[in-house]
């Protein structure tokens, strides 16, 4: 009884009509405002009744459907009537067993969750057709007819077929049990733990159709720098809390385990992965997970990586972890998410180790074991290449670990849309026959455990964000991880259709404002392939000078390696030799300088400073004139969106325009921090006619953040 009075809570605050407020965020790319002139007039003679199952018992059906009734009440001023028979302009859920008379579809087409929208005729009369193999492609289905909705799509010719590419598609919320977010940006945890599981805000449902809306099937509640008291009993009665509200809109549990809980939790003295009674241990704790949360997703590992407990303290390797975590979950029906992100304190070179010590284990890992890989082999740079491993594990399942928090990129006050920048690595060709797309989504070796991950930018802020722009962030991971072949530009004028405008001009200006964003960051704060210049620990700001840390590989001179003889690390085969590690077509590119893209250069290549650049100019002067041109883009995206003030209402168009403005001071910091400090590095005039930096070099270093956001650990 429990259990049902919170979803009838739930489903009472869908239902909730669409109040008229001040645009503040809060409604995400769920907005469904009014629609205008032809839109609205399809939208009225297309969704007059919603026809579904003669008994639609089920929540996740209940659901979609009053997402339908939610959306159209709002897009068209009236409320859809609920039918069991066809009617004009009626839209008509169908599934297999389901369809009305007349539906000729190639069911096996759909999966489990696929879906597809088509206008056509039934009982000699127009309707639309959202059809499914399951309740799930049907809630899939309803959120993309929404969407077709309000971007302006003809509603009188739909013929839409999608079916993701990826199976599992997670966000990794890095939340602390004291609401603390490590690398948060946008407030607390929405998780309030303290009061769960017998209060439940609100906001949960709002996150779950959020979710849903893109697909997203998965989160993992807890940080991967885990406490073991997540897995405790009174944790896992709030994970089962959780789990009951987003279980009707296709989102399963998941939670980071501590390798140590057999110690921590369980009294044993040892977590050793192949002592019997730690293996029994584990078996145990998962039984009594899946008798809470029967549908519970499994368990993200962080092992042996930043002072992390794992199966290396014991003398085994990552395999022998994993697999006796898949051991204990496989009877369930659970998986394994064992992250590929770790590095030795001695390493020669940080980028190398991942590979170094995973690839060796290629085909060593249980069935239902995935490795986590980022996107790059170091840590969420503005700019990284595609990480090695991508195509060389090709008997092991890898997943794509993406970050949606801007750790690395200003937080939520810079505007980096980082659709361009995910599209890049899963584009990128991995010289094994196919990008590192067609390896996530196992179409390159023939994986059927398949996975993307987004660590989570979401919190308690009002806009859920942090700022306006970065649910955008959200929004285009979740896209990309239902198909990894989507146009990155054509992700983003969609969000801006529905979070903004749907009108063609100011929708486009707005698409191509975001799309240029990316490249401007990385030009004011790691241009031509540098990396890892930002503060110590906290990541806000330039601290390129910085040299005393107790690990070589936390200091940002461990990466550029700038003096007199000139700049970037190298990795080539005179160097680190982390080349190598790709497939032999990659390696001969990334191997020398002359073919290395330039965005890449000084990441793989120490050059001298005087080194001829492709645009003519000395790799000193491209380097103040990748700086330069990044504050200038950031000073014309003001400038645009000042702009474009009459088509955005005031309340956020004040707000962007305020966070553009502090984000144009930070871009010249930035500058001018690192142009002062390569300068004294190098001794080096600088080009004519440059400004020089606003402030001393000493002033720099000198400024201190002690407070900065997202530490939270």
């Amino acid at each position: 009884m429990r259990t049902m009075g919170k979803w009838l809570w739930a489903l009472w605050l869908v239902l909730l009509p669409a109040w008229a407020a001040a645009e503040d965020g809060h409604e995400l790319w769920l907005r469904y405002r009014p629609l205008q002139g032809q839109a609205m007039v399809q939208l009225q003679a297309g969704a007059r009744s919603i026809v579904v199952p003669a008994q639609p018992g089920s929540p996740t059906l209940r659901a979609a459907v009053a997402e339908l009734q939610r959306g159209i009440t709002a897009m068209a001023g009236r409320e859809p009537v609920l039918a069991t028979r066809i009617a004009q302009g009626a839209l008509v859920l169908a599934t297999p067993g389901s369809a009305p008379p007349g539906v000729e579809l190639r069911w096996d087409e759909l999966g489990r969750e696929g879906w597809l929208l088509r206008s056509t005729r039934l009982q000699g009369r127009p309707v639309t057709l959202i059809a499914a193999n399951g309740e799930a492609g049907l809630l899939y289905g309803s959120f993309a007819w929404l969407r077709a909705a309000q971007t302006g799509a003809d509603l009188s010719r739909l013929e839409q077929r999608s079916v993701p590419k990826v199976g599992l598609r997670l966000l990794n919320h890095w939340d602390n049990l004291d609401r603390s977010v490590e690398r948060g940006y946008a407030g607390a945890s929405i998780w309030d733990w303290w009061k769960l599981p017998d209060l439940l805000d609100p906001r949960y449902v709002d996150y779950a159709r959020a979710n849903a809306s893109l697909g997203i099937n998965g989160t993992v509640l807890n940080n991967v720098n885990a406490k073991a008291e997540s897995l405790t009993a009174p944790f896992l009665a709030k994970a089962a809390a959780l789990a009951d509200v987003f279980r009707p809109y296709g989102i399963r549990v998941y939670l980071s385990a501590r390798f140590s809980a057999p110690v921590e939790l369980g009294g044993l003295k040892t977590a050793d992965p192949l002592d019997p009674a730690v293996r029994a241990w584990w078996r145990a704790k998962a039984a009594e997970i899946y008798e809470r949360i029967p549908d519970f997703g499994g368990f993200l590992v962080k092992a042996n990586s930043e002072g992390q407990p794992g199966p290396q303290d014991y003398g085994r390797h990552h395999a022998d972890g994993a697999n006796m975590l898949a051991e204990a979950l496989a009877p369930h029906g659970g998986v394994v998410m064992w992250r590929a992100f770790v590095y030795a304190p001695d390493a020669k070179d940080r980028a190398a180790q991942a590979f170094a010590e995973f690839q060796p284990l290629d085909g060593k890992f249980a069935p239902n074991v995935i490795v986590q890989v980022k996107n790059g082999p170091i840590d969420f740079q503005p700019r990284e290449p595609f990480h090695p491993l991508f195509g060389a594990m090709p008997k092991t399942p890898l997943a794509l670990e993406l970050q949606i928090t801007k750790e690395y990129l200003g937080f939520s006050t810079h505007l980096v849309h980082l659709g361009p920048l995910f599209e890049e690595v899963l584009q990128a060709d991995t010289g094994h026959g196919g990008t590192v797309a067609r390896v996530v989504d196992g179409r390159l070796h023939g994986h059927r455990l398949t996975a993307i991950a987004g660590v989570a930018n979401i919190g308690t802020d009002r806009n859920w964000s942090g700022s306006q722009f970065d649910q955008a962030n959200w929004y285009a991971f979740g896209r990309l991880a239902w198909d990894p072949d989507l146009p990155a530009a054509a992700v983003a004028r969609d969000w801006v259709a529905q979070t903004f405008t749907a009108r063609p001009a100011a929708r486009d200006a707005i698409a191509r404002l975001m799309l240029a964003s990316r490249e401007a960051v990385v030009d004011y704060m790691t241009p031509l392939g540098l990396h890892h210049l930002m503060g110590t620990g906290h990541h806000h700001g330039p601290a390129p000078w910085v040299d005393n840390l107790e690990r070589a590989d936390w200091n940002p001179v461990y990466f550029h390696r700038a003096g007199r003889d000139g700049i970037g690390f190298d990795r080539s085969a005179t160097g680190s030799n982390a080349v190598a590690q790709y497939a032999p077509s990659v390696a001969r590119r990334f191997g020398d300088p002359r073919t290395t893209p330039p965005e890449l250069l000084l990441w793989f290549h120490h050059l001298p400073w005087d080194h001829a650049m492709p645009s003519g100019r000395t790799l000193w002067a491209e380097l103040v004139a990748r700086y330069d041109r990044g504050v200038a883009t950031v000073a014309d995206m003001r400038r645009r969106w000042a702009a474009l003030e009459p088509d955005i209402d005031a309340a956020r168009h004040a707000e962007v325009a305020a966070y553009l403005a502090v984000q144009e001071g930070e871009a010249r910091w930035w500058r001018d921090a690192c142009i002062a400090y390569f300068q004294a590095v190098s001794g080096l005039p600088l080009p004519p006619g440059v400004r020089p930096p606003a402030q001393p070099l000493e002033a720099y270093k000198a400024m201190r953040f002690p407070f900065a956001p997202g530490r939270g650990g």
